[in-house]
């Protein structure tokens, strides 16, 4: 199979298929697009749990891109908790804490380790987000070190923000830009090629995009707007996204390609790298789905959070893509661009 998440046929047929546990206090649980599993609790408050996993180096070996063509794509462990915490506010919840568990390749060294937790504790204390408990084990089935983070959070409702609210007629906002975290994998993977096409601004403006990877503050903006529904954009970029929200709401959609935000610096190194910037890793761009998204993305751009309208929820299943007088539909989603790009040797 190839690198990167389950394909949606083999995810449902071979994993969700297999989960047959009800549980009434289990108002959200596993499904295609859905990042947070949520459960009833007391009164009126409600838990949301999420995990993201990865293979990690310090924050110093990704900056400088220290790895080549062919490794194991590699992230930092500060971007794990932002993703997860990412995850815990799209579904409403305020992240309150998190678990890590660690798996280490028998090289491993104290300092590195030491390192890397110094980095956890770094970016848990900026979201306010403390360190709970965890496992730590070396072991010889890794080649590299490998993070799981498991995030908590609470809400104070029994409506979970999640696809299972969207409805056909309502307009689809996106936050900031597509492709932005593909896009600083790339830059720094691929850093030479790019200074040899492009001035050296570019290239470095570009391999800081991670910057963006929260999504938090305009998931705070739109709870407060009475959002519908929102989701993160993450593996296999907005076209990947915008089918699992569609996929688990049960509506079609109708996009118009020319108003999805992309940065130049996206398109000048997705161009040089052969990537499709719809299908590259998109994380810190949130997908939202609101009855009146003209006012939403207003609300937004009025905190100095860059949002655009960019089409609407139908009746049906087909979901369209309109590029001028061009008509493409959806497909589902397949490997994500950075595997494509990154793991050619």
């Amino acid at each position: 199979m190839n690198i990167g998440k389950l394909s949606e046929n083999v995810l449902k047929h071979s994993v969700l298929h297999q989960i047959h546990t009800v549980n009434e206090e289990i108002l959200n649980g596993a499904d295609i697009g859905e990042d947070c599993a949520i459960f009833a609790v007391s009164g009126a408050d409600t838990l949301a749990t999420c995990m993201r996993e990865g293979a990690v180096a310090l924050e110093e070996e990704i900056r400088d891109g220290g790895q080549s063509a062919g490794e194991e794509v590699r992230t930092t462990i500060a971007h794990l908790i932002q993703k997860c915490a990412n995850n815990l506010a799209v579904s409403g919840a305020l992240p309150m804490a998190a678990e890590l568990t660690l798996l280490l390749p028998e090289n491993v060294e104290p300092d590195w380790i030491k390192a890397l937790m110094r980095e956890a504790a770094e970016v848990c204390r900026s979201l306010s987000l403390p360190i709970a408990g965890g496992q730590s084990r070396v072991t010889g089935t890794v080649s590299v070190p490998w993070a799981v983070v498991t995030g908590y959070g609470r809400g104070g409702q029994n409506r979970p923000c999640t696809a299972g609210r969207v409805r056909p007629g309502q307009e689809i906002v996106l936050s900031k830009w597509v492709g932005l975290e593909g896009t600083a994998i790339l830059a720094r993977r691929h850093r030479e090629r790019l200074l040899a096409r492009y001035p050296a601004r570019l290239a470095e403006e570009a391999a800081g995009f991670d910057r963006y990877l929260s999504i938090l503050p305009e998931a705070a903006l739109a709870m407060k707007s009475n959002v519908c529904a929102m989701h993160d954009a993450s593996e296999g970029g907005i076209f990947a996204a915008l089918w699992e929200l569609a996929d688990r709401a049960g509506v079609g959609l109708t996009i118009d390609l020319k108003k999805i935000p992309l940065r130049q610096e996206t398109v000048e190194v997705c161009e040089s790298c052969g990537a499709n910037p719809y299908e590259l890793l998109s994380g810190g761009c949130l997908i939202m789905a609101a009855e009146d998204g003209a006012c939403l993305a207003e609300t937004l751009e009025e905190n100095g959070i860059p949002a655009a309208v960019i089409g609407r929820t139908t009746d049906g299943s087909d979901r369209v893509i309109r590029n001028d007088g061009e008509i493409r539909y959806l497909e589902r989603p397949g490997q994500d661009e950075i595997y494509k790009q990154c793991l050619r040797r």
